[in-house]
């Protein structure tokens, strides 16, 4: 399993938009891609304009390869980028332990 971490910073006041865009960008559009095993979305207290989006896929290869160059990539991104302050900075982790 590798966890996809992506960091967003969206645009000031449009917090309560983005609640809704980005569930359901998830919820109708990468849930249904290949390799997509969960999500969680974490919503920072000290900075309401940041967010992280973690997703759970069964192989690296079916986020950077399957999803990002599939069509539904793009509709993600209709969904959510127009909320992106900046570009999402997004890095992928493998479990070393847990407890």
């Amino acid at each position: 399993m590798i966890l996809e971490v992506a960091d967003l910073r969206i645009q000031p006041g449009k917090q309560a938009e983005f609640d809704l865009a980005i569930r359901r960008g998830v919820e109708t559009v990468i849930a249904k891609q290949k390799g997509f095993l969960g999500y969680a979305i974490e919503h920072s207290i000290e900075t309401p304009e940041r967010y992280l989006l973690m997703i759970q896929w069964a192989t690296l290869e079916n986020h950077t390869v399957d999803f990002r160059n599939s069509p539904a990539f793009l509709e993600w991104r209709a969904i959510a980028g127009p909320y992106f302050a900046a570009p999402p900075a997004v890095e992928h982790f493998k479990r070393l332990a847990a407890g």
